[in-house]
């Protein structure tokens, strides 16, 4: 196409020669790279302190919690074993325990009713207070211990049969949905917010050309066309070099300290090789497809103004094929999903949603590809087509409908 590589290199200098572009992405890589490398140098600093003698707690990092036991049914030594942190007042009466608690000169408060009931006080709880069902554990052992010590029975007999470690050697021979469900939810999002900003932002691009005149000097020394897939071009060169190097910060950095990470983590970081080529080659196919879509709506209107009421068009369909699939990723083989899979509006994520969390023959994701490539071509010559005719069109905004019309008659 005439003149395609001076406007793909026009537009790509807009995005590499912002500085608010390039100092986000540079800023977000690093701050991804560090989110890896602190966790591990703080890990790797407990270890130190844990190979040299045990640390005791601090007298005044110890808690203080109030406790009543009127028949003296519990065991003081075993209850400090299971709140280690803590230093308990005993009192005199379940009054007491309400007071101190109340005046929070205690975080916590129990009362103990009987060996399997007891009473839980606490001024304000945090949605991460576990101090109730610790007291819980605490007195199931009271229970073990009293029942022992009532039929004549060894405690620790009992506890090792009680507490028996079981074996369980898991084969899964197909895909593990709980441990991929994490990281396809994250890469579904990730894909979902990158069509919504690099489209908004090649839209915007093609009307405000449109709109300060400066796209009646451009169609005069290139095509339409070439305008067009030079927007989205370096627009998805933009996003994979963003988005890339941010990806490649956080799983590069995550691979060289996962032994000092959560293992929590890796349900979002620990991404198979197959799942990210996949996404890859979805991920710019949907984008591509959007992002034609996009421009070609841009060049509807006139005014910036008006450029979220017809951009909605595609922001509707981004939308509900969001939430299609983020509702099918339970059920990934099921109808909605598989047919979502090969509709170029939603096969982008529905795929390799598809690929990460059920079986997917060769055939369908490469059927699924073509098709979707396929697609995008063929969006882009239409969206070549409606910035063509539109460009040059001022006014009130340009109906799809009345766009597509139009092309059609000159067809």
């Amino acid at each position: 196409m005439k003149n395609f590589k001076t406007i793909l290199k026009f537009e790509l200098d807009n995005y590499f020669k912002s500085k608010s572009y390039m100092i986000c992405t540079i800023l977000l890589a690093i701050v991804a790279a560090l989110a890896m490398f602190i966790p591990a140098k703080i890990n790797e600093g407990k270890e130190k302190e844990d190979s040299g003698e045990e640390s005791q707690v601090n007298e005044e990092d110890m808690r203080d919690m109030a406790i009543y036991d009127p028949m003296e049914l519990g065991n003081m030594e075993v209850l400090q074993t299971y709140f280690s942190d803590v230093k308990f007042t005993t009192c005199e009466s379940a009054k007491e325990v309400e007071d101190l608690v109340k005046s929070e000169k205690a975080e916590a408060g129990f009362v103990i009713n009987s060996v399997t009931e007891f009473d839980f006080y606490v001024f304000n709880k945090s949605m991460y207070n576990y101090d109730m069902e610790t007291f819980k554990d605490y007195m199931s052992m009271v229970v073990k211990m009293d029942y022992c010590e009532k039929h004549g029975l060894n405690l620790d007999e009992y506890l090792a049969v009680e507490y028996t470690e079981i074996t369980a050697n898991e084969n899964i021979l197909g895909k593990d949905g709980a441990q991929n469900y994490w990281y396809c939810y994250m890469l579904i999002i990730i894909v979902f917010m990158v069509i919504i900003a690099y489209g908004t932002t090649i839209a915007s691009g093609v009307t405000n050309e449109k709109s300060n005149r400066s796209i009646e000097i451009l169609v005069t020394s290139t095509s339409s066309t070439a305008l067009l897939f030079g927007k989205v071009f370096a627009g998805v060169i933009a996003a994979i070099f963003q988005f890339g190097l941010i990806a490649t910060a956080l799983l590069g950095s995550y691979s060289l300290n996962e032994e000092y990470l959560p293992s929590e983590m890796g349900m979002f970081l620990d991404i198979p090789s197959e799942v990210l080529v996949t996404f890859a080659i979805f991920g710019v196919g949907g984008f591509l497809f959007y992002a034609f879509f996009y421009g070609a709506l841009g060049a509807l209107v006139s005014k910036i103004e008006d450029l979220n009421k017809t951009a909605g068009t595609a922001q509707m369909f981004v939308m509900i094929v969001y939430f299609i699939t983020l509702f099918g990723i339970s059920k990934p083989d099921g109808l909605p999903m598989v047919i979502c899979s090969y509709i170029p509006f939603s096969s982008y994520s529905a795929m390799f949603a598809r690929v990460a969390m059920g079986s997917v023959a060769t055939w369908e994701i490469v059927l699924s590809a073509v098709i979707l490539y396929g697609s995008v071509a063929l969006m882009g010559i239409m969206g070549g087509k409606i910035f063509r005719n539109s460009t040059l069109r001022y006014g009130n905004p340009i109906k799809l409908s009345s766009a597509l019309k139009a092309i059609k008659k000159e067809n």
